[in-house]
């Protein structure tokens, strides 16, 4: 009796081991400046949850390193090793039908961000959703960006004042949804608005700041002050073509109009320094929103309470210009 009862003593005082919650993060490529910054900010958004609740959050983070092959092998080790939830930075958005099928064959929910895969693939399984922001309107942006500035000052932009806007183009890897959208989109607003244009070059640089600064290079060797706006897909690519005229002596008062998209800190750096004209900030709820997915999963509750999700896959999140005046 008394052995009983100081066991029962005993395990009053014992806290009971929390639960694991196992999400595996497999990135394109963790590099990626705005995709490192989501991952920061879910481990912390991780550790907060934890303090707050007897469950623990083990977030495995996998990069991809730009290759499908290794991606895939990822996911697998995570489904293998029992993942509860599977969050998904695709290196190729075309090959997400793979990672469906092996999810569902695990029963585990999966949650692609940032790279949206084909629709198709999408509506393969019920349990898969897509968190990011539509890739057409960051180009909008991109585009009213430059328009504003020409409104505010034409030959500040315009500075041959010949009525067409010699432009450059450093573009995201080829064939990225997004990187195709913003292309597209930037140079169709200004049109729109009735404003000529001209390309004087154009090249995938592949989100990378050095590989944005070795294309730029000979681009303003050969163009030198005939460019007049140097769009980027992302503001890694921009600050890589600023390198450039940094290097080469140019005063931000006499840099080609230059635009990004992503909104780093970095980025508001340069705005701060006059060199970037303006960027587009990248869904900064997405660590949120994808942390929040994850919890209701897990929990077994419905994708819809925590946002809305269109077409039973689809949680859209906002894009916002950023201009040297709106500094956050």
């Amino acid at each position: 009796m008394v052995a009983a009862a100081l066991a029962l003593l005993s395990g009053c005082t014992v806290r009971q081991e929390a639960d694991t919650l196992r999400v595996g993060l497999a990135l394109y490529q963790q590099e990626d400046t705005f995709i490192s910054g989501v991952v920061q900010e879910m481990e912390r958004l991780a550790r907060e949850e934890e303090s707050r609740s007897d469950l623990k959050i083990n977030l495995s983070i996998a990069d991809g390193d730009s290759s499908q092959a290794l991606q895939l092998d990822q996911v697998e080790r995570f489904l293998d090793g029992g993942c509860h939830v599977l969050c998904v930075n695709m290196v190729d958005r075309t090959a997400a039908s793979l990672v469906i099928d092996y999810a569902k064959e695990a029963g585990v929910p999966v949650v692609f961000f940032n790279r949206q895969p084909v629709e198709e693939d999408l509506r393969r399984w019920e349990q898969v959703y897509y968190v990011g922001p539509r890739g057409e309107q960051s180009g909008v942006y991109q585009g009213e960006i430059v328009l504003e500035a020409m409104a505010r000052n034409p030959e500040r932009v315009d500075r041959n004042g010949d009525g067409v806007l010699q432009y450059v183009m450093l573009e995201g890897e080829p064939g990225h949804q997004d990187a195709l959208l913003r292309t597209e989109y930037s140079i169709r607003t200004i049109t729109q608005a009735g404003v000529a244009v001209e390309q004087l070059a154009s090249a995938s640089a592949n989100w990378s700041r050095g590989q944005a600064a070795a294309r730029m290079e000979p681009w303003w060797q050969e163009f030198g002050q005939e460019i007049e706006v140097i769009f980027a897909n992302n503001d890694d690519m921009a600050l890589g073509a600023i390198d450039v005229l940094t290097q080469a002596g140019v005063e931000p008062e006499d840099m080609p109009l230059v635009v990004g998209v992503d909104g780093t800190p970095e980025a508001i750096a340069a705005m701060e320094a006059g060199t970037l004209a303006g960027t587009v900030q990248n869904a900064q709820e997405m660590p949120q929103v994808l942390m929040d997915l994850v919890m209701a999963l897990y929990r077994g509750e419905s994708a819809d309470t925590v946002a809305q999700v269109d077409d039973e896959h689809y949680i859209w999140l906002p894009y916002r210009k950023i201009l040297p005046n709106q500094i956050p």
